[in-house]
């Protein structure tokens, strides 16, 4: 029986080392404009990852980013933007269009990725990794609506997320930012 019990203890150890095992450094995407953007280059940064929208009421969210960006992009944080259609058609736009809506509207100068899939039978590896906590390792976060924002530490593990509804500058992110919790 404590043959038993130690393999089994064993067995949960290694799986959760293995779920643990992929960072966001593992991950590749394009930008906007189509070029490759390895996320390794990230190494040694905090990066707030977000799934934007442009005909979301949430969409004036994009200002609070860039001026989050500009505070903070000198002290070792990014701010990453995945436009994704996932949520009643509020980013129809071509990764041109975005890019042009982006900049045009809310001055946006951090970096933004490709149009992707953020959940269903289609979801990026990247948000498969970033919302499932068997890959992540540490909580399940299904993307609830555009502009959920996951919180990614200097090693390139997740350590929490952000409602859709909470400001880019609330607390809570503001506090991670600034190092003032222990993730």
């Amino acid at each position: 029986m404590k043959k038993i019990l130690f393999v089994s203890c064993l067995m949960v150890m290694v799986i959760g080392t293995f779920a643990q095992s992929k960072t966001l450094y593992d991950f590749k995407a394009n930008t906007l404009g189509g070029e490759p953007f390895d996320l390794s280059s990230l190494k040694g940064k905090k990066v707030l990852v977000v799934n934007t929208a442009s005909k979301c009421g949430l969409t004036p969210q994009y200002a609070t980013l860039q001026k989050l960006y500009d505070t903070y992009k000198d002290k070792n944080f990014v701010i990453i933007g995945f436009p994704a259609n996932n949520f009643m058609s509020q980013e129809p736009g071509t990764n041109s269009e975005i890019k042009e809506f982006c900049t045009r509207n809310y001055g946006v100068t951090f970096p933004m990725m490709s149009k992707i899939s953020v959940k269903g039978s289609d979801i990026d590896p990247l948000y498969q990794w970033l919302t499932s906590k068997s890959l992540n390792g540490i909580v399940d976060a299904e993307v609830q609506w555009n502009f959920q924002k996951f919180m990614i530490n200097e090693q390139g593990q997740l350590v929490d997320f952000a409602s859709p509804r909470d400001k880019p500058d609330c607390d809570k992110i503001i506090a991670w930012i600034e190092g003032k919790k222990n993730n």
